[in-house]
């Protein structure tokens, strides 16, 4: 039974400093919800264990033996929360101040919400896209050739990421980014929160359409603000971060478009890969930006596993 307003759940992977930093933008802002805060610690080897544990006494903790993905540790949070509503929220996100206070009272005067996400802001203050449309077998052929970038006004281009729209204004959206996400706990007593055959990457995606086929709404609140590094665990394994957020993508499509779609996305992904492969050397001596050279090694990866995805 729900005792709080509020349940904050982290996940945290050997990011004690940005940790720290979330937990104290926490206890400095919200001052109007009642909360806990929940941290997962997927099997840490630095000490945020016992950072947490001696700074921030009031948090409850579950401590993995083993790295069990986002998914999986969100639901250990959500099986303990007390809270009307679940906070999921990146230990490389940090809420400002009315931030959370402002989300929980918007989702109390929005009924038909399931979700609400507010605008994220990079560290410079500038806008991070963290709204997408459901994805299809075509905005993936656009985003993987990089037209969405070469044409972000266009509509089908631009479509996935909304690049045309500059994220002003308050209304339900497809997906929303999972750093700092609200949900209604009865909602996910209604549907369940992750499917954890995704271990990282389009769960968000995947709850978001299962919220939406339940007839609930996912908002994207442009006035409510957060700052999100994004990637602070991701940064530590860049090619294996890379193939999972395709794998987790086709087990989107497999999940909820069936055999054929995920057919022809894996034809979409061989003749993109095959593209950025022959093309990365070209670029690369163009430009001479070294970033290319890891895209083009993450594309040849991704080029020989997308048969077994």
């Amino acid at each position: 039974m729900a005792t709080l307003d509020l349940s904050i759940i982290i996940i945290s992977w050997n990011v004690r400093n940005l940790l720290i930093r979330a937990l104290e933008c926490v206890y400095a802002t919200v001052q109007r919800s009642s909360f806990e805060v929940i941290v997962l610690d997927n099997a840490s080897s630095d000490d945020s264990v016992a950072v947490v544990h001696e700074r921030f006494p009031a948090v409850r903790m579950i401590v993995n033996q083993e790295n069990i993905g986002f998914g999986r540790a969100n639901n250990q949070g959500a099986a303990i929360a007390h809270g009307r509503y679940l906070l999921l929220l990146n230990p490389d996100a940090f809420v400002h101040t009315d931030t959370v206070d402002r989300l929980v009272a918007f989702m109390d005067t929005h009924p038909d919400a399931g979700s609400a996400g507010c605008k994220l802001l990079y560290e410079d203050g500038s806008l991070q896209r963290s709204v997408t449309a459901f994805p299809t077998v075509l905005t993936e052929l656009y985003t993987t050739l990089g037209l969405d970038r070469a044409f972000p006004q266009h509509p089908a281009f631009g479509h996935y990421k909304l690049t045309y729209w500059n994220m002003d204004d308050l209304r339900p959206v497809d997906a929303l980014m999972g750093a700092c996400l609200i949900l209604r706990r009865s909602v996910i007593d209604q549907i369940g929160l992750f499917d954890e055959q995704f271990f990282m990457y389009s769960e968000e995606v995947d709850l978001c359409y299962r919220l939406r086929r339940a007839g609930w709404k996912n908002y994207f609140i442009p006035d409510v603000t957060a700052t999100h590094i994004w990637g602070g665990s991701s940064r530590l394994v860049p090619q294996t971060t890379f193939l999972r957020l395709f794998r987790s993508r086709v087990q989107f499509f497999r999940k909820h478009y069936g055999l054929a779609s995920v057919v022809t996305y894996k034809l979409v992904l061989l003749t993109a890969s095959a593209m950025r492969v022959i093309g990365g050397p070209i670029i690369f001596a163009l430009q001479r930006d070294p970033h290319v050279i890891q895209m083009t090694q993450n594309y040849a990866s991704l080029l020989r596993v997308v048969p077994t995805l």
